[in-house]
């Protein structure tokens, strides 16, 4: 394994390293050449820069130094981890046969670790070996960190096994390696089938072993399992330390168990062992997620106590908690005494302020919140503009988002913009159907080499099948497949949603099937768009049919399926079917909206079912929904029609004890029923003088009504309550 990998100095590092300016040392000493790179490298303030370049200088003049002087600028400059000069360096000793130490060596296999390319690290050893010397674990550890490092367990792993082959054994560093690196690629059962091997061999698990397995087991959520370990770990006489308690804990937060991360917080304490600002950070966090802000604020006063200092994460984290709890000027306050405090913020603090202001409506505060970050010297990134764009949109402030993106393009060698950017623009014009303006930032957007992600397709698709321009549609659909975008459901259903409204069913039905077929199970979206366009249709039967396989497609009809075909069975004169599914809704646990109300009140009413439509109406108001013009406005034409005259002044006075506000239509109606009632009333004389009360839009009371017309006509007896 060793013998095979080779690398390439020329390739492994960019060639500016290796060209610094040369200046002839000829008419110098040899051993003042020395004399002056170990004072560049070894006094305090070492200058590596000028000692390279030296070095260099040196050796293009023939003054070449000794090999101790090279190997010992080589040893420097990876102690200081400068790892490309010192890479440059090993470069040249061998271009000109200095034959570097094993030290040198050594510290090339730190170099290539360190840059990310372990595969190079295994040549090294090759090198090492060949010159005769014998290899220790230290450096074989180092490799093994490089490919864990990398993700590259696998190539770890293989290494592992031909360290003994080598004659040399494996430590606890080297166990704790591979199993820290098997933990972060979620092979546990690997990593605990370590610990046996371990003892087998004589070396022990310690207690840094038993920490990586635990803290991995707690990140995937597997908490039991390491509380599991913990026991074990205890059996065998390795005391826990804050980070073992951080570990479980932070795990037991991250499940929502806060009682249980605190009970263990407490153990801590018990036994003398210090929790530091990553323990106290895992519990305020865990409290802020389950609303308990108050508590979080308690337990930093606690933390402060102990002469622990919050950091960045502790403020961050209690933001975000604040926001949550709807206490968003609280988190204001709170970023404002932190600024005033002199503590150091990162983007990630303002950006979780600016989310939770843009949540809760408040995007003018959050936009503050932005100027400050820029006044404070901190330099937003892209989520910061996204997550304002967004709140912005979100709450129909579209001017100011545009104002907000242009000045953005302004300054975009500062931040990039993403297609998240866009589509947040292009969402909040769609939203306002500002349709033209939202297509012209998505040419925007395809100018500047961004082709647009599934869900800029998405919304432009939707929208233009919501405008009528069906071309614009389908051949954004054709753009979507040609650029290797795959349709998901959010796609087919904004398809079958827009065909449904602008009244192409056949096409809708369709997209339906080709959804499908597809792969992408139909929502309950999906089947409530094309129930209501089948029923709208007439075609009862197909809706009937979509609403029995609802069951058999992993989901269950919502209020919003029942009342669809509740009216659509009644337009079909089935009372029974009516009656069926609305017996149905209540045995499933679904309560009747409004809709669902005034649905069977219209339909019971134009049957003249009157007691079916009165019965309803009580359930309705029963049930805490407030019924709506057109309900009371069916109901009096329906009492007045039967000759109900008491029913119609009972609704009446009941309608004007409710404060119900009327508009032209039933203030007509209600005229008409008491004209009906009274001979001695004319409705078209009343009308006018009624009319022009509810004229432009403008409302009565049904109480002002009332009063009226018993001032104008007592012999009604229409006393307002």
């Amino acid at each position: 394994m060793f013998t095979k990998a080779a690398f390439n100095p020329c390739r492994s590092f960019p060639k500016r390293i290796l060209c610094l300016p040369i200046k002839c040392l000829s008419s110098v000493p040899q051993s003042d050449v020395e004399t002056q790179l170990r004072l560049l490298f070894e006094k305090p303030n070492s200058q590596y820069a000028e000692a390279v370049s030296l070095f260099q200088r040196a050796i293009c003049s023939d003054r070449l130094p000794s090999g101790s002087v090279c190997n010992s600028l080589m040893e420097a400059l990876v102690r200081s981890k400068n790892y490309e000069y010192a890479f440059s360096v090993y470069s040249k000793m061998t271009r000109v046969h200095i034959f570097p130490s094993f030290l040198s060596l050594s510290g090339l296999i730190e170099v290539f670790v360190q840059t990310q390319k372990p595969k190079f690290a295994l040549g090294v050893i090759g090198l090492i070996l060949k010159r005769g010397f014998v290899m220790n674990i230290y450096a074989f550890n180092l490799i093994l960190k490089g490919f864990c490092r990398k993700g590259e367990v696998n190539k770890a792993i293989e290494l592992f096994g031909e360290i003994k082959s080598n004659g040399v054994s494996p430590d606890n560093c080297s166990y704790n390696t591979i199993v820290n690196g098997l933990c972060k690629a979620k092979r546990f059962k690997e990593a605990l089938d370590i610990l046996p091997d371990m003892e087998a061999v004589g070396c022990c698990p310690n207690l840094v072993t038993y920490a990586t397995l635990m803290d991995g087991l707690c990140k995937d959520g597997r908490v039991d399992e390491a509380v599991g370990l913990l026991e074990e770990m205890k059996a065998k006489g390795l005391d826990a330390d804050v980070v073992v308690y951080g570990a479980l804990i932070s795990g037991f937060c991250s499940n929502g168990s806060f009682d249980k991360g605190k009970k263990l917080f407490d153990d801590m304490l018990e036994k003398g062992i210090c929790p530091n600002v990553v323990t106290y950070n895992s519990l305020m966090h865990c409290l802020c997620k389950i609303g308990q802000w108050k508590e979080a604020i308690a337990m930093l006063d606690a933390m402060m106590e102990r002469g622990i200092r919050p950091d960045v994460v502790t403020y961050t984290c209690l933001i975000e908690g604040l926001c949550k709890g709807g206490r968003a000027t609280k988190a204001i306050d709170l970023l404002n005494w932190m600024v005033k405090k002199g503590e150091k913020l990162s983007v990630i603090t303002y950006n979780v302020l600016i989310k939770g202001l843009c949540q809760k409506g408040l995007v003018g505060e959050a936009y503050e919140i932005l100027n400050m970050m820029i006044e404070k010297g901190m330099m937003p990134d892209v989520v910061s503009y996204n997550t304002l764009l967004m709140g912005l949109g979100k709450f129909g402030k579209v001017d100011e988002a545009l104002e907000l993106f242009n000045l953005v393009l302004k300054e975009e060698k500062y931040v990039q913009l993403d297609v998240v950017t866009f589509n947040n623009l292009i969402q909040g014009l769609c939203k306002e159907d500002r349709l033209d303006e939202a297509v012209k930032i998505y040419h925007t957007m395809a100018e500047r080499g961004i082709s647009g992600n599934l869900v800029t397709f998405n919304i432009l698709i939707g929208k233009y099948l919501t405008a009528g321009i069906i071309d614009k549609a389908l051949e954004m659909w054709k753009h979507l497949l040609e650029l290797g975008h795959v349709p998901n459901s959010v796609t087919y259903s904004s398809m079958i949603d827009g065909f449904c409204k602008i009244g192409m069913l056949n096409i809708a039905k369709g997209i339906f099937s080709k959804m499908r077929v597809s792969g992408n199970d139909p929502t309950l979206f999906d089947y409530n768009a094309l129930m209501a366009s089948l029923c709208k249709e007439s075609s009862l039967e197909q809706a009937k049919r979509l609403f029995i396989e609802i069951r058999n497609a992993n989901c269950e009809p919502d209020v919003v399926s029942f009342n669809t075909m509740i009216n659509g069975t009644l337009k079909a004169g089935d009372l029974q079917s009516a009656r069926e599914l609305y017996n149905n809704m209540l045995q499933m646990g679904l309560p009747p909206d409004a809709l669902t109300y005034s649905t069977l009140i219209h339909r019971f009413l134009r049957f003249g079912l009157l007691s079916d439509a009165k019965s309803v109406y009580q359930k309705m108001v029963a049930s805490g929904h407030k019924p709506n013009a057109c309900v009371y406005d069916s109901l009096l034409k329906g009492f007045s029609s039967q000759g109900e005259t008491e029913e119609v002044f009972d609704l009446i006075h009941e309608m004007a004890d409710k404060g119900v506000h009327l508009d032209q239509e039933l203030t007509s109606t209600i005229l008409i029923c008491l004209c009906n009632i009274s001979e001695d009333l004319d409705v078209a004389k009343l009308f006018p003088t009624f009319s022009q009360e509810t004229s432009k839009g403008k409302s009565i009371s049904c109480k002002d009504l009332l009063l009226k017309l018993q001032e104008y006509h007592p012999e009604l007896r229409l006393h307002a309550a």
